[in-house]
């Protein structure tokens, strides 16, 4: 699903329910995702970028706080768009300032240099669509809320 509305920078809260095996991804402008993943249980040390909270193809969360398979979770996410000079060359990378699952910070100031590659496509840019991935399994959301910047 894609939003109409296109955003830079964003703070964004939702919820998400995922039943066990299931896979998905909330995807920023787009671009930049911030896995959902059934990673109920699995060990810190054991995390990969692919993991529940985790910002596809750039880092894995500091830590699981996933909600066993079923349960509702939420993500706070503080996303800043990437920079541009007025010639449109790319300053600045995408970041995500802060994100927070469950209550539990899992990310701060994590730089993102290039789209995941399940993007849309095409160039980065100032704003983009909010992008709720669907096609690897179940997955509902509820109560998403988006103020922009």
């Amino acid at each position: 699903m894609l939003t109409t509305l296109e955003h830079g920078d964003c703070q964004l809260t939702l919820e998400f329910k995922v039943p066990k095996g299931s896979n998905s991804g909330v995807y920023f402008q787009g671009q930049y995702e911030v896995q959902i993943l059934d990673s109920f249980g699995k060990a810190d040390k054991d995390l990969k970028y692919g993991d529940c909270g985790g910002i596809y193809n750039t880092a894995p969360p500091k830590t699981n706080a996933s909600r066993m398979p079923g349960e509702w979770q939420t993500f706070d996410v503080i996303f800043q768009a990437p920079r541009f000079d007025e010639k449109g060359k790319k300053i600045a990378n995408a970041k995500f300032v802060k994100v927070i699952h469950n209550g539990v910070v899992i990310h701060e100031n994590v730089e993102v240099k290039s789209p995941t590659t399940a993007a849309l496509g095409g160039p980065e840019r100032a704003n983009g669509p909010l992008m709720l991935q669907g096609d690897h399994g179940p997955v509902a959301f509820r109560n998403i809320r988006m103020k922009m910047k």
